[in-house]
């Protein structure tokens, strides 16, 4: 299956779809199926079917490449979005609403258009959308959100060099605890966990799975152990390597692979069967 990425105006959020038998290519103009309806963007990269996340919803397909008129029109409509998030926030200042504009999206039938704003609390916010409904003449929606939606719709690149995965590819947010950061055995510093958005990084639950599993076999910090330079105590794990620091009873510390370690309760067990 040949899926592509889709991108809605001019920074707006990549979606995956179908390509079918269809001969596109990256810039290609494209007419698809949304959730709002029919809409057209630019293809921006190709990907495998194999290489993407398991989803519930299968992807839906590309219904034809874009004609001349279709990308006139998307043009004019992206302008146009531009031209009423001015207002938007001209309004919002005229009002003095306590709220933070972060994007317009304007159906291309003009039909409705869709407000997009953070702020810290409930605002009320009617009496901006009598003035906004007068001013552009059709239906108005009002959508607040969180910032961590905030950072997926602005977009940017991340400490490690790549678009965030939440402005990139990821499709739903998943929950991040500290926890998380502690399996992984990472310092505790908000400054180096935390994503542009204020939260815990996104990425910290792509591993964790696989840590907690490896994990399972190695012995915990401050387990009594075994090696073959003695007796000691756990102080620290390398989970990637499958290592620990041990501290022995002279003070010594060595860093033994975790095939050379027998837990000290585990080898009086076996005594006792014996």
């Amino acid at each position: 299956m040949k899926v592509v990425g889709v991108r809605f105006g001019d920074k707006g959020k990549v979606y995956d779809f179908d390509a079918g038998g269809l001969s596109i290519r990256i810039d290609d103009w494209v007419v698809v199926e949304t959730e709002k309806g029919v809409g057209t963007g630019f293809v921006v990269r190709e990907r495998n079917g194999h290489d993407l996340l398991p989803s519930k919803r299968p992807l839906k397909r590309i219904r034809r490449k874009a004609n001349i008129d279709d990308i006139r029109k998307e043009k004019k409509n992206i302008k146009r979005e531009k031209e009423i998030y001015k207002i938007c926030l001209e309004e919002i200042q005229l009002c003095k609403l306590p709220m933070k504009l972060i994007r317009v999206n304007r159906l291309s039938d003009g039909s409705k258009v869709i407000f997009y704003f953070t702020a810290d609390n409930r605002v009320d916010f009617r009496e901006l959308v009598k003035r906004l409904a007068h001013k552009l003449r059709t239906r108005i929606e009002m959508r607040q959100i969180g910032v961590r939606n905030e950072t997926k719709m602005v977009g940017g690149i991340g400490n490690c060099g790549r678009e965030f995965c939440c402005s990139s590819f990821l499709k739903e947010f998943e929950p991040v605890s500290v926890r998380i950061a502690k399996d992984q055995n990472l310092a505790l510093n908000p400054a180096k966990i935390s994503g542009v958005c204020g939260r815990l990084l996104c990425c910290l639950t792509f591993e964790h799975e696989a840590y907690v599993n490896l994990k399972k076999h190695m012995p915990k910090c401050g387990a009594t152990v075994l090696v073959s330079q003695g007796k000691g105590k756990v102080i620290e794990q390398n989970v990637i390597e499958q290592s620990v620091l041990v501290g022995l009873e002279g003070g010594r510390q060595v860093k033994v692979p975790l095939s050379e370690v027998r837990e000290e309760c585990l080898s009086k067990k076996r005594t006792r069967k014996r």
